[in-house]
């Protein structure tokens, strides 16, 4: 996996700049966040924070695309692309300019599960995302990028320097 993520990102980050969008990681968790297996836009929405998945890093035969969220625990939702679901919840947007948000809850894709969660902005700009099951925790840490829309339409990822 490792190899297709660099793979994708190095692909994603030679793309031609046109416009650029910020992250502005390091004073709100608002932005554009590189995970273990994709890229994710936190922003908000209606009155809530949201977490889409914005790119998969999958095999170069693969569309990313055509992954399905086969592991939901709803039969109903096992149809639906992966990108653009969404993996947050019960985090309200108004406290995204604070460094550590608790008490909300977060759907892991690949357990079809969702789990209690909390996030924490790190002084070194990246996010920490914790999925909790009663009491023990497991965390990721995602780094921010800086997306460029290009005049036709594709994206650029790079890591916010």
């Amino acid at each position: 996996m490792t190899n297709y993520l660099y793979k994708n990102f190095l692909f994603l980050a030679l793309v031609t700049v046109s416009s650029s969008i910020s992250s502005e990681s390091k004073e709100t968790m608002e932005g554009y966040w590189l995970t273990s297996q994709s890229i994710v836009q936190v922003k908000n929405c209606d009155k809530n924070l949201c977490a889409t998945i914005e790119h998969l890093f999958v095999d170069d035969d693969i569309d990313p695309k055509s992954i399905m969220d086969s592991n939901n625990k709803k039969r109903s939702l096992r149809d639906r692309p992966l990108i653009g679901i969404n993996l947050l919840e019960d985090f309200p947007s108004s406290a995204l300019g604070m460094k550590v948000l608790k008490n909300g809850k977060i759907y892991d894709p690949g357990r079809g599960r969702v789990f209690k969660s909390n996030l924490y902005l790190l002084d070194d700009g990246t996010l920490k995302v914790e999925g909790c099951l009663i009491s023990i925790c497991d965390h990721e840490i995602w780094q921010p990028l800086v997306v460029t829309i290009n005049e036709d339409g594709t994206r650029t990822a790079e890591p916010l320097k």
